[in-house]
């Protein structure tokens, strides 16, 4: 990915000495042949009169994964270290990570060795710690990162593209860089030979770098980075991918847990759902009980067959594949990093859905899998699991053209059909331009819908604009579906933390929920509630509901479009649930109150040692609501500061019906640390409408001084904890 407005930069002082390097290497025969080349190298460019010296961090940076701020000339000294210029949306970025992964696994800071990530964002919204801090746990990024918001170390060393390696020596001294992805032989075969070289001259230091991962610091949620989100329209049923937890759950539409499948650690392994697993999977569709999944990170296209319980590869080879034309059988095909898929047919005779579109970020491309024999526009018969390039050239670009291979995409993420006349085309959300763009299902052009800018090779035309055509601007949009019934299509815009909606006929293109800021509030209506980097969406309930994949808010959100009311979709397990999948067995987790949970401080109570205080709940639901059957309702105890006021108590308990509400008892410790504490009481409530069409997830906080008094206190009448929902 190339930043706008390259030039030469410093690097380009290593530029003669390490292109000689490479031109040897190319004709060396033997890994001895190499490692001397390389070695050689280092004898030369050690030997410079002035060191090639990297600039310090700038003071006041933010640090992720670190105990403190990073210094290169005081606590990497004596270190070989790898910076890794990247931005956390770029496919070529996390293409990268393995490499790095596999890196570190081999050397540690023990061994000399430290990689530092150095975040240079391409967009607004990736400079924002926050989003950044969502990054690094959902690539599981575990050495330090700092957030050069500015790029001031970039545009220090004149970086001109992303991701970009440096290889520095002890001395802060660049020794090597590496530019784009698919370079792992060559990072490890110069990493090995610069900490053997340093190593004998004495100047590799085994001293520990301060490590401390963000990810330590995080509660356990159902949820973690749910990417996509579909919907069976025959059972209502939700298909979510559960990006962070490396799992597929299948749910009841009111959020019950039916099937967990993979998950919680990354792997590659069909079979019984007990067994299987995937790596960061996203795009998922769903059709009579067969799911396919876009596995991303292991760059397969796998198959759920919920009857049979079994998972299964149909296309993809399990590493990351370099094609760009295809037509091998789906099992002998590679591909790359895909990211979204959907059904459509091959034509209009067709008797269903006998193709799988796939959204290949890997390889800015649109691809088809042929779940039965069909012919694709302008290409003879094909054979049942032919997998094959349908659109895109596979160079990075926003190109439109009537012919299919000639167009070009930019990280092709989210897809949806409408097959119907006189739309007949895919819906593309091409996240790196910014744009969402149309194939036609009748001949393979590829045009132009709304969102960036008529100069093809300009991916950096984005923004936040409601307007037409190519007026209108998004921010790395992840995710579109069709709404069918009222002709527009939903627009996941995440950068900008929005849901969009557009109309095809007058590419007019507006706001329809979202503020533009990140957040977690739900509103009292669709502009005032926030979302946080929403990754899928779809439609169900005949149209009535926009199920959305709040990807950093780990939820998922769900849009009434005729109410215009957001609500929480609750996602949970009941002793009745099929739960399968690799998980052990699972303490109870209580959930995080909403931001938007009101909070009621209550009178101050005294109380001595020993007395018992009672709490009775008189909670009242809005009218037309009820109890969702099987939910987790619940409450429980805290005292922040003051945990030995819970010992021996029972902190936690269900609310089974409104209509006979738990009453909550508590008696005073005979020993008490403090004479003045808190009691938190959090109660949360999940209820539905009465035709169980939408659910919601509400929240409550009751505070209670207590004051601890020697003096025996007479009778204390129960306090009442009330509220209306």
């Amino acid at each position: 990915m190339a930043a706008p407005g390259a030039r030469s930069c410093s690097l380009s002082g290593l530029l003669p000495a390490q292109t000689s390097l490479e031109y040897a290497l190319l004709d060396a025969v033997t890994q001895e042949e190499k490692d001397s080349l390389v070695y050689q190298y280092l004898q030369k460019v050690d030997g410079w009169e002035q060191d090639l010296s990297v600039p310090e961090f700038p003071e006041g940076l933010e640090w992720l994964n670190t105990e403190e701020s990073i210094s290169i000339y005081k606590d990497l000294c004596g270190k070989v270290v790898v910076l890794d210029f990247f931005t956390y949306c770029c496919i070529n970025c996390i293409h990268l990570l393995p490499d790095l992964h596999a890196l570190e696994h081999t050397y540690s800071d023990k061994d000399g060795l430290l990689i530092v990530g150095v975040h240079s964002a391409k967009f607004p919204n990736e400079k924002v710690l926050d989003n950044i801090k969502s990054a690094v746990l959902r690539y599981n990024i575990t050495h330090p990162v700092v957030n050069d918001a500015e790029a001031s170390l970039w545009q220090e060393l004149e970086v001109s593209c992303w991701p970009t390696l440096v290889i520095l020596g002890p001395r802060g001294n660049m020794l090597f860089s590496l530019i784009g992805e698919g370079h792992k032989d060559k990072l490890f075969l110069y990493t090995s030979i610069a900490l053997k070289y340093y190593k004998d001259r004495g100047q590799i230091k085994d001293n520990k770098i301060g490590i401390k991962l963000y990810k330590d610091s995080l509660t356990p949620s159902p949820l973690l980075f749910p990417g996509k989100v579909t919907v069976d329209h025959v059972t209502n049923r939700l298909v979510i991918a559960d990006t962070g937890h490396h799992r597929i759950l299948v749910v009841w539409k009111n959020g019950q847990i039916q099937y967990t499948i993979g998950g919680p650690n990354p792997g590659r392994k069909d079979g019984i759902f007990s067994e299987s697993t995937f790596n960061s999977p996203q795009g998922v569709a769903i059709r009579n009980n067969i799911i396919y999944v876009a596995d991303t990170e292991n760059h397969l296209i796998r198959k759920i067959d919920l009857e049979a319980e079994m998972v299964s590869t149909v296309a993809g080879i399990g590493i990351q594949g370099t094609d760009k034309e295809g037509g091998a059988n789906g099992e002998e095909q590679p591909i790359s990093s895909p990211w979204d898929v959907v059904f459509g047919r091959s034509g209009s005779e067709a008797p269903g859905d006998d193709i799988l579109w796939i959204a290949m970020a890997g390889t800015h491309q649109i691809w088809a899998l042929l779940l039965d024999c069909g012919r694709l526009p302008k290409k003879n018969e094909l054979k049942k699991g032919t997998c094959l390039r349908f659109a895109g050239s596979g160079n990075e670009e926003n190109r439109n053209n009537a012919y299919p291979h000639k167009a070009g995409f930019a990280q092709p993420s989210g897809l949806s059909v409408a097959s119907e006349d006189p739309w007949s085309c895919l819906f593309v959300a091409d996240s790196e331009s910014s744009t969402v763009r149309t194939v036609s299902l009748k001949d393979g052009a590829v045009k132009h819908l709304v969102g960036g800018e008529r100069d093809p090779m300009n991916l950096f035309a984005f923004g936040d604009v409601d307007g037409v055509g190519i007026n209108a601007k998004l921010q790395h949009p992840l995710g579109v579906t069709w709404d069918e019934k009222r002709n527009l299509l939903y627009v996941a815009d995440s950068y900008n933390h929005k849901i969009k909606v557009v109309d095809p006929k007058t590419k007019s293109c507006t706001t329809l929920a979202g503020t533009g800021d990140a957040g977690d509030t739900i509103g009292s209506s669709f502009t005032k509630s926030t979302f946080n980097e929403p990754g899928g969406l779809c439609i169900g309930e005949n149209g009535q509901l926009l199920y959305v994949a709040d990807t950093n808010n780990h939820q998922i959100k769900v849009m009434d479009l005729e109410t215009k009311t957001v609500s929480v979709l609750p996602v949970f397990r009941s002793e009745s649930a099929m739960v399968d999948g690799p998980i052990l067995a699972e303490k109870r987790t209580l959930p995080k109150l909403p931001k938007s949970a009101p909070g009621i401080r209550l009178s101050p109570v005294a109380a001595s040692p020993g007395q018992t205080l009672q709490f009775k709940l008189r909670l009242d639901l809005p009218s037309g609501t009820k109890l969702t059957e099987g939910a987790p309702s619940c409450w429980f105890l805290s005292a922040e500061g003051n945990e030995w006021l819970l010992q021996g108590q029972i902190p936690s308990g269900e609310i089974e019906s409104i209509s006979n509400q738990p009453t909550i008892s508590l008696q005073i410790p005979g020993d008490c640390v403090s004479l003045e504490v808190v009691l938190s009481i959090s109660v949360f409530l999940y209820y539905c409408s009465t035709d169980s069409s939408a659910c919601m997830m509400k929240g409550i906080l009751f505070s209670q001084p207590l004051q601890i008094t020697n003096t025996q206190q007479s009778y204390i009448a129960p306090v009442e904890l009330k509220y209306i929902f």
